[in-house]
């Protein structure tokens, strides 16, 4: 393992001390977790230093961290505490992006400075709490077409606008869609035009675990000013709090916070507020409350373009017809899109071998083959309506009999399960039925599940066949 740097006099062990301990708190840690998670996790970190009782520890990558944060930060913080009284809290950071930092102008989130008022305090609050930016996100790289674009135009009037327009705007759609995307071109465009106002983009994870550490510190003074004096607060994946109830809390109360302010507030899910599970009422009320903007599935025309719009970038000349290909065969997001051209693109450059549709088959039959399983509802119904020998019209009618209730519940659960479809679309597709109808098909068909070991045969069949 790396050499412990050696801290100021006075605010830290011996480098001897602090590598004794992590030795023992490493060994725990390893009997606990497995050799294996222990040399993909724990073996990279590397003990810095302990300042005013936090101990720090670097990383080499961004997803390193948040793993650990998220499945290990406190456990690390009991075995160290158990380990070392003075250690009380513990900063995991990415050691890349910390040496860009001067010692002088680094402030601790847990302090406060990092809020302080002035040019200086303002660039440090957004290195410490802001996730970073992705230069590709910009509202120039973001690909119009039918699905997007209302999404697309109220992304750009919140950046473009000199005081709120609707408070919060709210994006939602599936994985790989663009939310992402236009959250970060949101924060770019500001940061570029307006570079005195303090933007925060963060995931709602991160969000969560800042608010944990505060807690556990007893510094949730400092975390409510710096959260609650911005004037953009932009949240990833709102969906990650729900069920989580001191988190909402303070999220709600920093939400009427800037609300009242006349600050910004921007957020996405992969649901329509009405639609998140394990979220307050009044908390759905106030997600509600601004414009919330769909961006639905891409169509055959926008994927086009996208592959289009990514060829011209890369300045390399490729088929017409494998375009078309592409965009024909991977329809489930444009993350796989973009990641299967990039894939076809690598080959041919690594291999010396031309761009063409054999190759470009060759070359991404996994993936390829992955779409051509994805299942659609209307497989579902007839697949369901089969087993339990009723019409499939039954599948779209009023009729209230268990016997063809249960089924439709079934497929409902089915449907959720393994389509990417939302709750109103998947109740569309059942005779226009509302969201909370399937909502309770599918807590149905799980309690009986639990209770019915053949019914949970049936049910486990039928995903086989249709996965199959």
């Amino acid at each position: 393992m790396e050499k412990d740097q050696t801290a100021a006099a006075g605010k830290t062990p011996s480098d001897t001390s602090l590598s004794t301990q992590w030795k023992a708190v490493c060994g725990l840690l390893r009997a606990e977790i497995g050799e294996a998670a222990y040399q993909s996790w724990l073996k990279p970190m590397t003990v810095r230093e302990v300042v005013d009782g936090e101990l720090r520890i670097s990383v080499p990558t961004r997803f390193m961290r948040d793993w650990i944060i998220a499945h290990y930060l406190d456990r690390l913080c009991e075995l160290w505490a158990d380990e070392n009284a003075a250690v009380k809290s513990v900063d995991v950071y990415i050691q890349s992006e910390r040496e860009m930092e001067t010692a002088p102008s680094r402030k601790k989130t847990s302090s406060g400075d990092a809020g302080s008022s002035g040019n200086g305090g303002s660039k440090d609050y957004r290195v410490d709490i802001s996730a970073p930016l992705d230069q590709r996100y910009t509202f120039e790289q973001f690909v119009v077409g039918k699905p997007n674009e209302f999404a697309y135009a109220a992304a750009r009037r919140i950046a473009e606008a000199s005081k709120v327009v609707f408070n919060p705007l709210f994006l939602y759609g599936g994985v790989g869609l663009g939310k992402t995307h236009l959250m970060q071109a949101i924060a770019w465009h500001i940061r570029e035009r307006t570079p005195d106002r303090t933007v925060i983009y963060l995931s709602a994870e991160k969000f969560m675990y800042r608010f944990i550490r505060a807690l556990r510190e007893k510094n949730t003074v400092n975390f409510k000013e710096q959260f609650r004096s911005v004037d953009v607060l932009m949240i990833d994946d709102v969906q990650f709090i729900s069920g989580k109830e001191s988190t909402q809390e303070e999220f709600f109360h920093t939400f009427n916070s800037l609300v009242d302010q006349g600050r910004q507030i921007v957020l996405s899910a992969d649901k329509s507020p009405s639609d998140l599970e394990g979220m307050e009422e009044r908390l759905i009320s106030r997600l509600n409350y601004g414009l919330v903007a769909d961006i639905h599935a891409t169509t055959y025309e926008l994927r086009l373009g996208i592959l289009h719009s990514k060829a011209e970038k890369i300045s390399m000349e490729i088929p017409q017809k494998v375009l078309e290909f592409l965009a024909h065969k991977i329809t489930a997001n444009v993350r796989e899109l973009e990641g299967g051209l990039n894939r076809v693109v690598a080959h041919a450059q690594l291999v010396g071998r031309e761009i063409s549709l054999e190759a470009t088959q060759d070359v991404l039959h996994d993936l390829l083959r992955a779409n051509d399983r994805r299942v659609t509802i209307e497989e579902i119904q007839k697949r369901v309506a089969v087993h339990f020998n009723i019409r499939v019209s039954d599948m779209h009618s009023a009729r209230r009999a268990r016997s063809v209730a249960r089924p439709r519940q079934v497929a409902m659960y089915l449907a959720k399960q393994l389509t990417a479809r939302s709750l109103p679309e998947i109740g569309r597709k059942f005779g226009g039925r509302d969201h909370t109808t399937v909502m309770h098909a599918v807590k149905k068909v799980d309690e009986l599940r639990e209770q019915d070991s053949s019914f949970a045969e049936d049910v486990e069949l039928l995903r086989r066949m249709l996965e199959g």
